[in-house]
């Protein structure tokens, strides 16, 4: 079993930026990802990225998001760039062993951290 504990989340204003953390504790797992809820609507897929460094990103935030992982720190990070109303939601960490095309299906996972809000306002 995998600990994640993200952190880094809060209120912006559209077209500032936020950097999300999520600290893992254990190591089984083969992928971690960022996903997202807004309310009233279902968990999506934001980036994923492999242990080789495999990355994937939701069409809605190419160009805008960036994830990377510090292995040293066994860390995950999200910056959040260009941040638009829509990208309001919390934001889960999620750790697992992801078919090599469903890193972004939330079903593919089986760890989860408590998640962290994210508000953008216009």
């Amino acid at each position: 079993q995998v600990l994640l504990v993200e952190s880094g989340g809060g209120s912006v204003q559209a077209g500032g930026s936020l950097r999300l953390s999520c600290a893992a504790s254990g190591y089984d797992y083969a992928a971690m990802a960022w996903f997202r809820q807004p309310p009233g609507k279902e968990r999506e897929g934001v980036a994923a990225q492999t242990y080789d460094g495999g990355i994937s990103y939701a069409d809605s935030v190419k160009g805008r998001f960036t994830i990377s992982k510090d292995n040293a720190k066994s860390t995950l990070y999200l910056q959040m760039d260009s941040l638009k109303p829509e990208d309001t939601a919390m934001y889960y960490c999620a750790a697992g062993y992801p078919s090599f095309s469903s890193k972004l299906l939330a079903r593919e996972y089986r760890n989860w951290g408590q998640g962290t809000q994210v508000t953008v306002s216009s």
